[in-house]
């Protein structure tokens, strides 16, 4: 006979595995994000993101910003006809999902136009135009490195892809700096470091979807997060700081 603690944490294992299968695909439109500039009241449902790199706050499945962003689609249906015929790219890559969630500093392109995902100044997800020679690469946040074995090291992005470097040093791949990333082939072409007098750009806080300069970064020897004061008068925490080289790498909607 099974203990009945050991029964009742084997009826636990079972609901959460029922619960992972039959996870919703929808959620209710008074429970989205914020960051979604959508109306909550309109009905009822709306379509959850498929699981991404990114958080589902800073996301959004592709239907929904052909239909009701973009104003490609009129409907659900019309949108999911054009991701099938296959004019939608993330980040340079084909998909066949319409709930393929597109989210912060990704590259949707549709037909021949590109669209850059950015936080506007009220925190909501923007998808704003950007020529072809922009579409070409995209900035993406370090926010993490682990050493392997053979002494490789491993980087993690803010968009959940990962990247294998050889011979690293601890300066070359600083954490919180921002790599250019070519879509074509994966390669990082330039890094931007988090140092005095560097241009950034903020994905949270009071002063999201602003561009500022850095005057200093303070390192936290303890588990507080970094802070980093701007030339502005004011700062926020390095997690919202998103290292750019111009402010060209924002589409000039963002300081509509």
């Amino acid at each position: 006979m099974i203990p009945i603690a050991r029964e009742w944490q084997k009826f636990s294992l079972e609901k959460m595995e029922v619960h992972d299968m039959g996870r919703s695909s929808h959620m209710k439109r008074l429970a989205m994000p914020r960051s979604w500039p959508l109306p909550r009241k309109t009905s009822v449902w709306v379509q959850r993101p498929d699981p991404c790199g990114h958080s589902i706050e800073c996301c959004m499945p592709v239907g929904i910003i052909l239909r009701d962003i973009l104003g490609i689609a009129g409907t659900r249906k019309e949108a999911n006809q054009i991701v099938q015929k296959g004019l939608v790219k993330v980040d340079g890559k084909e998909t066949k999902s319409i709930n393929r969630g597109v989210g912060i500093f990704d590259v949707l392109t549709v037909g021949e136009q590109s669209y850059l995902c950015i936080f506007d100044k009220r925190g909501r997800l923007s998808y704003n135009p950007i020529d072809s020679k922009k579409a070409g690469s995209k900035l993406c946040r370090l926010n993490g490195k682990t050493t392997l074995k053979g002494g490789r090291t491993q980087l993690s992005f803010h968009d959940g892809r990962t990247m294998i470097v050889d011979n690293a040093s601890k300066d070359d791949w600083a954490t919180g700096s921002t790599c250019r990333i070519n879509l074509s082939d994966g390669s990082i072409t330039e890094t931007y470091t988090a140092s005095t007098g560097a241009q950034c750009y903020l994905t949270g806080g009071n002063h999201v979807g602003e561009i500022a300069t850095i005057q200093e970064v303070e390192i936290k020897r303890s588990s507080m997060p970094n802070e980093v004061s701007f030339e502005e008068g004011f700062g926020t925490i390095q997690e919202y700081v998103m290292v750019i080289s111009s402010p060209d790498d924002i589409p000039s909607e963002v300081d509509a």
